[in-house]
Parts: structure tokens; sequence; C-alpha cells
């Protein structure tokens, strides 16, 4: 019994790894990783030992002398690369949470915070993170959020016409599973929160950005370059 126990384990494990792939959908492209915080070694990364940012994917397997296999940018920044929001990196509080409205799509209330914990990861609107003090190991915030209990954010508009290439991140009920989405082609906030809620089947979904959106996936080609980034999500081999 133990022997078939322990292989019951194993193949679940296996089933439930970080999977990457591409869709079409409204006649729009997106490519989209799953990852499995239970068995996928899921992280934020935004500094180096030396305390300065990292800047670049390539720049995390140099630090941690281990294999990426998965990346994203993952909340907004300021020019000097320091997170806009709340930012919790392996227990380390690098940034306070914020509350009010403000400029941008940040302050585009109701915004929220990715929270990974030692086997989940959950998207949680800021004020309900802010009351239920969440257990994380890693926390990034960001906004707007997309979904919000299975509703589209109320500011989002079908007939939107700023269409930008965006990436975010929609967590299951449970937790059990994050999946990372880039579009491939420009979509508006309405098409983009549309496909984690209908497409995905997913209850909560975060905006990370629009202009600095960039994938490392190397199972789907994908090693995006340009300008430095603030706050990094990933997963390590």
């Amino acid at each position: 019994m133990f022997r078939l126990a322990a292989l019951l384990t194993l193949l679940a494990g296996q089933a439930a790894a970080l999977s990457c792939e591409q869709f079409e959908w409204q006649d729009a492209r997106f490519s989209i990783c799953h990852v499995y915080p239970a068995t996928d070694d899921l992280r934020l990364f935004h500094s180096g030992a030396d305390g300065a940012p990292l800047g670049d994917f390539s720049r995390i397997e140099a630090e941690t002398g281990r294999k990426l296999v998965f990346a994203m940018n993952a909340g907004m920044f300021h020019n000097d690369l320091r997170p806009v929001g709340y930012y919790l990196e392996n227990g380390e509080e690098k940034m306070w949470l914020v509350t009010q409205a403000g400029p941008g799509n940040f302050g585009l209330l109701p915004n929220g915070v990715l929270c990974i914990g030692e086997s989940t990861a959950r998207v949680i609107e800021t004020l309900a993170f802010k009351a239920e003090a969440s257990d994380c190991a890693y926390a990034t915030q960001s906004g707007p959020m997309l979904v919000i209990d299975g509703a589209l954010h109320p500011r989002f508009l079908a007939s939107g016409n700023s269409r930008l290439i965006r990436n975010g991140v929609g967590t299951s009920t449970d937790g059990s599973e994050a999946v990372f989405v880039i579009s491939d082609t420009p979509v508006n906030f309405h098409l983009f929160a549309s496909f984690f809620r209908d497409y995905l089947g997913l209850p909560q979904a975060l905006y990370f950005d629009g202009r600095i959106s960039r994938l490392y996936a190397p199972s789907l080609g994908r090693s995006d370059i340009g300008f430095r980034m603030g706050p990094m999500v990933g997963v390590l081999e």
C-alpha cells in the first residue's frame, strides 16, 4: 500500500507541473503558463545580494545559480525600479501596502495582491488582503484587479479603445493553480479580463502591466527583451 500511495503521489506531482501554451480567443492571441505552487518553485525576484535591482530575467539565473523555467514581470515600478505597491520577498517586506486610490492603472481601485504561500498562490483584493493578514512568503501588489469574485472590474468597457500588449495572473479558488497570461496581440482591459473569467474560468485575476509586459518561457521559444524591470515572478527548476 505504501508503494502504491507513493506512486500515486509521484504521478500527481508529475501531472501538476508547469506548462505553457498558446491560444486564440475572440480574434486575439494569448500565451499562458499554468503554475502549481505545491510542486513548482514559484517565487518573486527583485534585488540581488548587493541590494541592486536585478532588472532582467537573465540576472535571476546568475543570482540564484539555478535554471529558470518561466518568468514574467510582476507589478508596477518607479523609474528606479522600486515597486509601486506592496512587495514581500522571502518573508522580507520591501514596500508597504497602498490602499488609497491614485493615478494610473495601479490606482484604479480595486487593485490587488498576488500572495504566494508555501503551497498556494492567491490573487486577493487589496482591502481583503489587509483585513485577513494573509500568510505569504512572497507578495506583489498591482492594479487594477481584472476579475473580483467572478466579476469583471466595474470600470472596464467592451468598447474601450486602449489596446496594448498586457499581462497578468489569475488564480483558482483554492490557490492550487496560478495562470500567468500575456496577450500576443494588443487588447483592451475588458477583453483581457474576460479571457481570465470566461475562457480560463478563474474567479480572481490581477493586472501586472501593459507597457512593460514580457515573458520568459523556453518551452514556447520566448525570451522577451526590453526595458529593465522591477518585480519579476518566476519558477526555478
